[in-house]
């Protein structure tokens, strides 16, 4: 489909009555609801700086190719600023907030979920909802993991740009038969299986320690409330003990016994590839195969969740109240849930992160783009896997602080 078609379709009133009065759309800034014609009109010419992660090669060259499209198709332009934790740009938008800095801000979008959108919405940082006037809005999946963030409504107020789910990565020529429980996990690693995960607050291994959480309470409905709403709502030193009495006999049989961590889950995965453990934790059901195809991981390499399911989520864009390109940053957002975005995205030849997209839906042409995409046999099975909802956002702090004070060095 023409990218230009896929953006007016369902647009061509609102477009024409700007078209009408033109001179009244120069004179003033978009909004977040703003017709898309006025939103393109000024979004030409501005600059959008995108803080997002800078930690993958992937996603670093999936966003320069998203940058040309972007410059060539609507003259605007797309700077990358990479981000170690987006943590740190939410302190920097409180502290403006507190300066009273409303306008002209330097971050114009921001790679962001989970316990961040939530102190971003409660401390109204955001600009507002922007995400239902996107033209790609449309083709998003009807799901509680895009209306929700970490049990956080959404409201709009940010963009659906990727899916995840927690996976596990084994070697099949060495590991045939992989731990598929919490328990199962605690027994391999004490029978000599080699099994480690980055200490909280990194992501990875806070998501990991919430697994854990989740499987040791059981699938009860009152444990599953519980998990879903904030954190002071709980009596939390009796929910998390069962998590801390698995921990204290996870942790010794653990490679580095509970002393020296992996700082991340790209290296698991180098550990797993030079033979040092047995499973590597990603949050991409895809990754095995990118790693794979460059030579990242032997051809050996398999993905697999435990049987009653792991964490998944969606990661979104925002916005900022006080982002100086909100025209600019709305075109990005809009491309990036385009069809030809999702569709590289998806590809385990770029990066290959599940799209947010209801390929279904597309008509032929667009999702004969997915059709194309082969994930290959390394990846998790499509379809294979319960995917369980993320507790609220507020549990990810408490637990990392938990962590650290019973684990930290």
């Amino acid at each position: 489909m023409n990218i230009n078609s896929f953006l007016f379709n369902g647009f061509r009133a609102c477009a024409l009555t700007t078209v009408l009065a033109t001179t009244v759309v120069q004179a003033q800034s978009v909004e977040p609801d703003s017709c898309w014609e006025s939103v393109l009109e000024e979004a030409r010419g501005q600059t959008v700086y995108f803080n997002a992660w800078g930690g993958s090669d992937n996603i670093n060259k999936y966003l320069q190719w998203s940058a040309g499209r972007i410059n060539d198709e609507y003259g605007v332009k797309l700077e990358h600023v990479k981000i170690g934790d987006i943590a740190e740009i939410v302190g920097q938008l409180e502290a403006a907030r507190l300066a009273g800095r409303n306008e002209n801000g330097n971050v114009d979008l921001m790679w962001v979920n989970g316990e961040n959108f939530a102190s971003l919405k409660s401390n109204d940082l955001l600009w507002g909802a922007f995400a239902e006037a996107l033209p790609s809005a449309s083709l998003l999946q009807s799901s509680e993991a895009i209306k929700y963030d970490f049990s956080v409504p959404v409201d709009g107020l940010e963009a659906a740009w990727g899916g995840a789910q927690l996976v596990f990565i084994v070697d099949s020529a060495t590991t045939d038969t992989p731990p598929k429980s919490a328990a199962e996990l605690l027994s391999f690693v004490e029978a000599g299986g080699r099994f480690s995960y980055p200490a909280p607050p990194a992501f990875h291994g806070t998501t990991l320690v919430k697994q854990f959480l989740i499987e040791l309470l059981g699938p009860s409905e009152a444990s599953s409330a519980m998990l879903a709403a904030p954190v002071d709502q709980a009596d939390f030193e009796a929910l998390t003990a069962p998590l801390w009495a698995y921990l204290d006999q996870l942790h010794p049989a653990l490679r580095g016994k509970g002393k020296t961590w992996p700082n991340s889950a790209e290296m698991t995965r180098q550990l797993l590839d030079d033979g040092e453990l047995d499973i590597a934790i990603s949050f991409n059901p895809n990754e095995a195969s990118a790693a794979v195809k460059k030579n990242q991981l032997p051809d050996s390499a398999r993905t697999y969740v435990f049987d009653n399911g792991t964490i998944g989520n969606t990661h979104f864009v925002t916005i900022p109240w006080n982002a100086t390109a909100k025209a600019g940053a709305m075109v990005v957002a809009n491309f990036l849930q385009s069809p030809e975005a999702q569709a590289r995205k998806a590809d385990p030849e770029f990066w290959g992160e599940p799209t947010v997209l209801d390929v279904n839906a597309l008509n032929d042409s667009d999702r004969a783009l997915f059709d194309a995409i082969d994930i290959g046999i390394w990846a998790l099975p499509i379809g294979d896997g319960n995917v369980l909802p993320e507790p609220h956002a507020s549990w990810a702090n408490a637990l990392e602080q938990a962590w650290i004070e019973r684990y930290g060095q």
